[in-house]
């Protein structure tokens, strides 16, 4: 019976935290089975679908036959699309030998952190911040340590803090998001580049996390390809050109490590999958189509930052990019958890609470999507003021 129960057992790198949010969706989408009209604001998923280009290039694909395995690094046309839209969109000469295709932004953090770091070293993280890094980080023997953002500092890394964490627990590395998952707050292009030097000063090295550039409001986002050849780039086909399920994603790698990474891709995955890097490829002349699907997220965020303070809720942090608020909840709860399920199970409202992102202090803060429909977001806001007049 010892030895079954030792059989059946999970490793200890398999014991992280769990990914709240798909919790949450699991739980609503139960509520949607007994019949209920849930608002889905939990999730950073595009209601929209991906570009009509992308999919007719993926449907003549299929009519063409055989979808076989591509090249680790991905098909060479992507890759070169990829580095003309850096140029296109950032003035930026990109050789085309430094990207690799990725299964969406996961497996780009996954090969990242394996080539970048070896167990045991200490990778630092913005609190708030996208749950996986952390997760992903400890299951590879990393240790991420969190540094602590606020007001002062409108909510980001500073150099300071950079480099008196790295004096009190010395790191190997940094990864920072712009714009920021869950907060939608975005650093200054002066900003950046301050911490990127700071960074590769001390000898750490530079992670950027850009998936949702191209979703940007109160200024453009500026890429750390235009900065650094040494900052690792992470982004994906998910947010902007919406293709969330079609798992396609991309790296920037420092020319030296392009190798290292490809040799990860071979073996943990082979190739990315064909068809979703055709209609990636496909999905830049959609562009038109996608801003149209962005005008809609600005629309959204004027109904969420005009409404909800009217209904209760008149404290988040900057709303600059991406699609997600991150409001205080603290005049009503000192559990986002609970009061997460409450709102779901009394108002139909789907949300993620805040200690998903930050262990420390997200018991007071609630994540909002509003990347579905207008309707739905006002919807969203009444919903949410009978539900908070409702204590």
């Amino acid at each position: 019976m010892a030895a079954a129960a030792a059989l059946a057992g999970a490793s200890r790198r398999s014991e992280i935290a769990p990914f709240i949010v798909m919790d949450v969706m699991e739980r609503a989408a139960r509520l949607e089975a007994a019949g209920g009209h849930v608002i889905h604001m939990e999730v950073g998923q595009p209601a929209a679908p991906a570009p009509s280009t992308a999919r007719e290039a993926a449907r003549r694909a299929l009519d063409h036959g055989r979808i076989g395995y591509t090249t680790a690094l991905g098909i060479p046309s992507l890759r070169a699309r990829i580095a003309r839209h850096y140029g296109e969109t950032y003035d930026v000469d990109l050789d085309p030998a430094r990207v690799v295709v990725t299964t969406g932004s996961s497996s780009g953090f996954l090969f990242a952190f394996l080539s970048l770091f070896e167990a045991g070293d200490r990778v630092a993280i913005a609190n708030p911040g996208y749950p996986p890094y952390r997760h992903i980080l400890t299951a590879l023997g990393c240790e991420p340590v969190l540094i602590e953002t606020d007001a002062a500092s409108r909510w980001v890394i500073t150099p300071e803090a950079l480099i008196e964490t790295h004096r009190r627990t010395p790191l190997k590395g940094i990864l920072v998001a712009s714009p920021a998952n869950p907060t939608g707050t975005m650093m200054r292009p002066e900003a950046l580049a301050e911490l990127i030097a700071t960074a590769e000063g001390l000898g750490i090295r530079f992670i950027s996390d850009e998936i949702y550039h191209g979703l940007d409001y109160a200024f453009p986002a500026t890429t750390a390809a235009s900065i650094s050849d040494e900052a690792t780039i992470i982004h994906s086909f998910s947010k902007y050109f919406c293709m969330t399920g079609w798992r396609v994603g991309w790296m920037v790698m420092p020319a030296p490590l392009v190798r290292a990474v490809e040799r990860l891709q071979q073996n943990l995955m082979i190739s990315v999958p064909t068809l979703s890097q055709v209609a990636a490829e496909a999905a830049f002349d959609g562009a038109a189509e996608m801003e149209e699907v962005k005008h809609g997220y600005e629309a959204n965020r004027l109904i969420l930052t005009e409404g909800l303070p009217k209904v209760g809720l008149p404290e988040f942090l900057p709303v600059d990019g991406a699609f997600y608020l991150y409001a205080d909840v603290s005049h009503f709860t000192d559990d986002s958890a609970a009061f997460a399920r409450r709102l779901l199970d009394e108002a139909l409202v789907a949300a993620t609470p805040g200690v998903d992102f930050d262990p420390h202090r997200g018991h007071h803060y609630l994540r909002l999507s509003y990347a579905g429909a207008a309707d739905e977001m006002r919807q969203a806001v009444n919903r949410i003021g009978d539900f908070l007049r409702r204590g």
